[in-house]
Order: structure tokens, then sequence, then C-alpha cells
């Protein structure tokens, strides 16, 4: 890179021009006049790009001003109506947004201008068909939302005269038709629990997290969002931020307990922070929600079981419960649950119960 600014120096001044004057497009014009001038191996302009940032870093040449296109703008507004006006999570927007990005990009001329006044039903749907070729049928029925709300966005702005989003078709795909995953035996959650280090501030978070997905059946995002007011120590009550921005309140287990009171007495710097469980490593913060997924990837590992997601456990305990006689609806309360015919995808769990109450094939003997 010493090489490179020396002749970006010469050059400069051989041009005549300040240093602050250096941005993309003379890096640009001092890389046509090096292949002028027959010198071989001239890199790209984006070899230049850590030059340049370095140069801004150092306060050589002025920050660059951000660009910001009719995609950017229009992708701005719909971010901001999905945050404040159907609160959505900052996960979710980036899934709608992205899905949105790639169909706005499509209807975009060569200089990004959007006629989106002519959008039709026929432009829909060769998009969604592109989509959904290449994913299964759960994601193409996510495509199929994300596809919706931008177009309902853009009808609700004025910007098409038509809902298209009433044209866009649904995914074949039935509820109950599919087996839910496998889940994982009781003796080997157990494992999963017991091979956790507690002799270290790491290992005593990581069980306290491992036990909220275990026992109670938190999500990811659950977990990451719990902070220390939510959990009420009196009635033995744990309050879960869910989807949708629900509010539930969970029994909090004994064992349970004892596993955050370890990790709050041991295992957590006693700061300020908010957030139930941090990061162990400066800077300190709330986790990510990945974090938790990790955390049960590291435990399979050091068990000597197959790999599995945090969401394995909340289907095992739910398993758990229907083998030890508890109903839907209970289940369906401790899952949080706002359809039961969402719960009613557990019952398929236990096969040797189903086989029980199957009808015989016709002519066939059982």
């Amino acid at each position: 890179m010493l090489n490179d600014l020396g002749q970006v120096g010469q050059w400069s001044v051989a041009e005549g021009l300040e240093a602050a004057q250096l941005d993309e497009d003379r890096m640009v014009a001092f890389l046509a006049a090096r292949r002028a001038a027959g010198q071989r191996r001239v890199p790209g302009a984006r070899a230049l790009a850590p030059l340049l940032g370095y140069l801004r870093e150092a306060g050589v040449v002025p920050a660059a001003e951000p660009l910001v296109s009719p995609l950017g703008v229009l992708l701005g507004r719909y971010r901001s109506w999905l945050l404040g006006e159907r609160g959505l999570a900052a996960t979710t927007v980036r899934r709608y947004e992205n899905t949105a990005r790639r169909f706005l990009q499509e209807q975009a001329s060569v200089d990004e201008r959007f006629e989106l006044g002519a959008l039709s039903g026929a432009d829909v749907n060769v998009f969604l068909l592109r989509e959904c070729g290449r994913v299964s049928a759960g994601s193409a029925k996510g495509r199929v939302a994300e596809l919706r709300s931008i177009l309902r966005f853009l009808y609700l702005r004025g910007l098409t005269p038509l809902p298209l989003g009433t044209a866009v078709p649904p995914v074949g795909g039935w509820r109950l038709a599919t087996l839910p995953p496998p889940t994982m035996a009781a003796a080997d959650v157990q494992r999963l629990l017991d091979c956790c280090d507690r002799g270290s501030a790491v290992g005593i978070r990581n069980f306290a997290i491992m036990m909220l997905v275990a026992r109670l059946g938190l999500r990811s995002i659950e977990v990451a969002r719990l902070q220390l007011r939510d959990v009420d120590w009196r009635s033995g009550e744990l309050v879960v931020r869910g989807k949708g921005r629900r509010h539930d309140r969970l029994p909090l287990l004994a064992d349970v307990g004892e596993a955050l009171v370890a990790y709050l007495s041991r295992g957590r710097d006693p700061d300020r922070a908010r957030h139930l469980f941090l990061t162990c490593r400066a800077p300190r913060g709330p986790i990510r929600a990945d974090l938790v997924g990790d955390v049960v990837e590291r435990a399979c590992a050091r068990a000597g079981l197959p790999r599995v997601g945090p969401h394995r456990l909340r289907h095992s305990l739910a398993g758990e419960l229907l083998r030890r006689g508890a109903g839907l609806a209970a289940i369906s309360q401790v899952l949080r649950h706002q359809d039961l015919a969402t719960t009613a995808l557990y019952a398929k769990v236990d096969l040797d119960a189903l086989r029980q109450v199957a009808q015989p094939w016709p002519g066939a003997a059982r």
C-alpha cells in the first residue's frame, strides 16, 4: 500500500490536486493514467479502496457523502412502516426488506426510476414463481407473506393504483400433512445440561440459558430479550417477551431459578445493564439471539450427540409433556402458541400412540 500511496501522491502533484480532493472518481482517473502510460498489471478501483479508507480515517481526505438512491429512499420508508405500524421485530424486518429489494430492483429501470403505476399481477407472479422455485414449501410461504407486505405498502402509499397483494397466489401446503422435526429423548436433553462446565463464568451463563430453553421452551430471541425485571422472584414467575410484542408469564421452576441465581451471583458482572444475559467478553452487552444456538450446538459437541438447534429442545419439551399425559391446551400455554392448531402438530410426535388408534387399510391386515 505504501507503493500505491507514493504513486498516487506523484500523480496528484502532476495533476495539481490537493490531498483533500481525492475520491473514488479521482482514483479511477489515476488508474486510467497508469494504463495510458503503458504500465502493466494495473489493479482495479476496488484494490485502492483500503488506501482511500485509510486516508479518510487519518483525516487527510474528507468522508464520502452517502449515496441515496431512489431504491434506498423507498426501502427506508418501507422499513419505517414495518417497524412503526406493523411492529415487526428487527430480524423479521431485515427478511421482509431483502425480498422487497429483490422485487423492486427487477421493476426499476437502468437509471433506477420506478414506474410502479404500471405494475401488474403478471409481474408479481413472474417474480414469485422464480423465488419459490429454489426454496422449500415452508420458505415459499414466507416469500408470499413478504411479497404481499411490500405490495400492501405500495398500495397504501398510493404508489400502485390496485391492491396487487390479492394477486399473489397461496402456496400449496396443508397443515398436519407432515411430521414435525424429530425430538430428543429426555435422557439426551439431560446429557446436554450435565455437560455444561459450571466452573467458569461462561459455563454458568450457558447452563442458565440451556435450562430456560429445555425446561420452559423459550425461543432464542425470547432468551436474548430477557431483562432483570422480568424475573419476579416473589411470585416465582418469569415474564417472556414473545412474538407480536406479547408479554406472557410462566412459572419459574425451582431448578431454572437456581440456575439463574448461580449466574446472577457468580457469572454476571454487577453492572447496570438491564438485560439478564450479557456477553462475557468486552465490550459487555446483551447477547444476540444466535448465541443461544451456538450454546446448544457446543453442548451437543461436548455430549457427543448430533448437532441440533435450540428449537429442537422446544419440540422435545412438548413431546415429553405429551408423553406424560398433558393435554394440548396445557402444552399450548407453556409454548405460548396463539393458535391451538399449531400445538396439534406435536400430537403426531407419539407414533406408538398413533398406531393404536390408526384404522386398518382396507384389505390389509393390521
